[in-house]
C-alpha cells in the first residue's frame, strides 16, 4: 500500500482532469479528496439508480473509488475523468446486482422500440414558496419511487441521462452499450414513468378529499355533543 502524501504545490480547486488524475496517481491526499467531492453525487446517483438501496450504493461508490485510484494510471486525458469514474462505479454496482441475483443478466434488452426526439429542456420555474417546496418534496418522493420501480436497464440509463444529464455518448461509454440503445432505453423509461405517474394521479384524484374514518367520526361526535348540550330551537 502506498501511503497518502501531502504536496508542497497548492492544489487549484479548478484543476483540470489530466493534472488532477496525475496528482491522484501520486497519492496526494488533497487531490483524492477533491476528485471525490467533485464526482461524489454523480457516482452515488449512478450506483443508487442501479442498486435501489442507499447503503449498497454508498458501499459501491467507496469500492469504485478504491479501484479507480488503484487504476488511475490507465486514465487517458483525452476523455473526461467523470465519465471514466462513472463507468467504474456502474460496473461495481452492476456486479453487486448480478451477485445478488446469482448471475442474472441485468441490462439486456431488445431495442425494438421506435426512437423519438428528446423533448426540449423546460425553463426553470421561479423560486417556490414554502407550500410549493413541501409539494415538490412529496412529488420528488413519488418520482424517486417510480424511478426505483423501473427495470434495471431503463433505470440506469434514465438516471445518467435525465438526472445526471450526461450526454448520450457519455452514458453509452459509462454503461458499455451502443448510443442507439441509450436513446431507446431513455425513450422507454420516460414512457413507463409517464404511465406509472398517470396511474398514481388517477388513484390520488379518486381518493381526494376523503371523508371516511377519523374525520367522519370526529364530525359525528362533535355534532352529537353539541346537540346534547345545546339542543336546537323547537325540540
Amino acid at each position: 500500500m502506498i501511503p497518502l502524501s501531502r504536496s508542497s504545490t497548492p492544489l487549484d480547486r479548478n484543476v483540470g482532469d489530466a493534472e488532477l488524475a496525475a496528482r491522484v496517481a501520486g497519492r496526494e491526499e488533497a487531490a483524492i479528496r477533491l476528485m471525490m467531492r467533485r464526482h461524489n453525487q454523480t457516482l452515488f446517483r449512478t450506483a443508487r439508480g442501479i442498486l435501489r438501496d442507499d447503503a449498497e450504493a454508498e458501499d459501491a461508490v467507496q469500492e469504485a473509488y478504491i479501484k479507480a485510484i488503484g487504476a488511475i494510471g490507465s486514465f487517458r486525458s483525452d476523455s473526461k475523468l467523470g465519465t471514466w469514474l462513472v463507468r467504474i462505479a456502474a460496473n461495481e454496482a452492476l456486479g453487486r446486482l448480478r451477485r445478488v441475483r446469482r448471475g442474472a443478466e441485468v441490462i439486456r434488452l431488445e431495442s425494438d422500440a421506435p426512437v423519438e426526439a428528446e423533448p426540449a429542456t423546460e425553463t426553470a420555474d421561479p423560486a417556490p414558496s414554502p407550500e410549493a417546496e413541501a409539494m415538490q418534496t412529496e412529488a420528488r418522493r413519488i418520482v424517486e419511487g417510480k424511478i426505483d420501480a423501473l427495470p434495471d436497464a431503463f433505470r440506469a440509463v434514465f438516471v445518467l441521462r435525465a438526472v445526471e444529464e450526461l450526454s448520450v455518448e457519455e452514458t453509452a461509454q459509462a454503461l458499455g452499450i451502443p448510443e442507439a440503445t441509450v436513446r431507446t432505453r431513455l425513450f422507454r423509461a420516460r414512457a413507463m414513468l409517464r404511465e406509472s405517474l398517470a396511474r398514481s394521479m388517477d388513484q390520488a384524484i379518486d381518493s381526494a378529499f376523503g371523508f371516511a374514518g377519523e374525520r367522519c367520526d370526529r364530525i359525528v361526535e362533535r355534532v352529537v355533543a353539541r346537540l346534547q348540550t345545546h339542543p336546537p330551537a323547537g325540540t
